[in-house]
């Protein structure tokens, strides 16, 4: 049977689990499946193993004339409704907003368990996923008021700096049947058009 406490974070886990579930958020939805190895070539350069099993029609190097770049097929099941502008909104207004100096496009949660003895950030942008975990291997607070938005957040932001410097800033993909729609931040309503005080959120059809 379900249980319902998982969903408030009563259960424990690993980051490399955390940022997996969270991959699948930033990949529109779509399973991810987690690789420490992306590809082997043998000493003649053949590749003998690739994680990625993607078709990619047009991507033989030999048969390159400088076309229109190939499109991956993706045909990974869809296991997931994309709530990325809900994680955006802890980035833009929340408990993660520190980050928001960043500039970037980016979703992600913070998250602090009891008594204060671990503290969270998972964050992702389109194109890159990143969990930061902090505890003790034995579990024992981490002091009064330290929480994920308070600790883990800022190093998640000096992380990110670095890591995101020279690139582009892409926004996130919108999923096809998705609507932006603009919301009244203190009610939840459908805001008037031309209406201050506005967050966007995306819905989808029928919703």
């Amino acid at each position: 049977a379900p249980y319902l406490p998982m969903a408030l974070g009563s259960g424990e886990t690993t980051v490399m689990r955390m940022v997996s579930a969270y991959s699948i958020m930033a990949n529109g939805g779509k399973s991810i499946k987690p690789s420490l190895i992306d590809r082997i070539q043998d000493r003649y350069g053949k590749t003998v193993f690739k994680q990625d099993e993607r078709g990619c029609e047009g991507c033989n190097a030999a048969e390159w004339k400088n076309q229109t770049e190939p499109e991956l097929v993706d045909n990974s099941e869809q296991v997931l409704d994309p709530i990325t502008s809900m994680m955006e909104g802890v980035v833009q207004r929340g408990t993660g907003a520190t980050i928001a100096e960043l500039g970037r496009h980016i979703a992600g949660k913070t998250g602090t368990t009891n008594d204060e003895k671990d503290a969270w950030f998972i964050g992702y942008t389109p194109n890159l996923v990143v969990g930061l975990y902090m505890g003790f291997d034995t579990p024992k607070g981490l002091g009064k008021g330290a929480t994920g938005g308070g600790l883990a957040a800022p190093i998640f932001k000096d992380f990110m700096r670095v890591a995101l410097d020279g690139t582009p800033n892409v926004d996130f993909q919108v999923p096809e049947g998705m609507k932006l729609i603009a919301i009244n931040r203190k009610t939840g309503m459908k805001a008037a058009e031309g209406e201050a005080g506005t967050i966007i959120e995306a819905f989808k059809p029928g919703t």
